[in-house]
């Protein structure tokens, strides 16, 4: 049954926090970057990116990563008013809006407010398919100028909670949460629409590569990550 009430959302949302960092005080965390610097804990305002995240990992990263300055765009569902309850609980500024419903506006408000901040987003939603890029990643990251940096996430033992389109990894107490974040990718303001077109297929190749190297560590092998998150310096995607 869903509740109607905004009231006992945020009553629902504060709860689900409180419950969510006590589980994750018994979780482990490791965490790998290709580039010093690139990344949601990073406190250097001058040096901003774009994160990308799929959906199912929402949860995972709102817990482990604390971020005060960082912006995040949270679709108009009703799902969303616990997301935005649960991101404003951490640090984090929710803008309201989706591919599908008031994503023009969003993306303007993202792009207006960004500066100084790190922004978050979650490109297969708000309707999936799941892990499948959307272009709003790179349109909002051209224009404001952010490399996208993308991320990925595995737990070693996990609940995964079926949602419509896609589900939600929960990790279970005493686990070993691995998250990964990707080379930044820089889309240069000016960006043509087949330029973000190539850019949309380069960062979903790359969240898929790195989704396969976080699977495989959760799966327990021994593996060289820092090599393995390197990649050959790519020219920025620009008009």
């Amino acid at each position: 049954m869903r509740i109607r009430s905004e009231f006992m959302v945020g009553v629902a949302s504060r709860m689900l926090v409180w419950v969510m960092r006590l589980l994750f005080l018994t979780v482990r965390v490791k965490k790998f970057v290709a580039v010093p610097g690139a990344t949601p804990d990073h406190q250097n305002g001058e040096n901003c990116h774009s994160f990308s995240i799929w959906h199912d990992s929402l949860l995972v990263t709102i817990f482990i990563v604390r971020r005060p300055r960082m912006f995040a765009l949270v679709g108009r569902h009703r799902d969303g008013s616990y997301v935005s309850n649960v991101l404003r609980a951490v640090g984090i500024r929710p803008v309201r809006g989706s591919s599908s419903r008031g994503g023009a506006q969003a993306a303007a408000e993202l792009i207006q407010q960004s500066r100084g901040h790190d922004l978050a987003m979650t490109p297969d939603g708000p309707r999936g398919p799941r892990r499948q890029m959307k272009p709003g990643c790179a349109f909002v990251a051209s224009h404001t100028e952010k490399p996208v940096v993308p991320m990925a996430f595995s737990c070693s033992r996990a609940w995964h909670v079926r949602g419509s389109w896609t589900d939600l990894m929960i990790p279970k107490p005493f686990s070993t949460v691995y998250a990964l974040a990707g080379p930044p990718i820089p889309i240069l303001k000016g960006a043509s629409r087949a330029d973000l077109v190539r850019a949309t297929r380069e960062i979903q190749a790359e969240m898929d590569r790195l989704n396969e190297i976080a699977v495989r560590l959760a799966a327990g092998e021994t593996l060289d990550v820092a090599e393995l998150l390197t990649r050959p310096e790519d020219q920025s995607i620009a008009a």
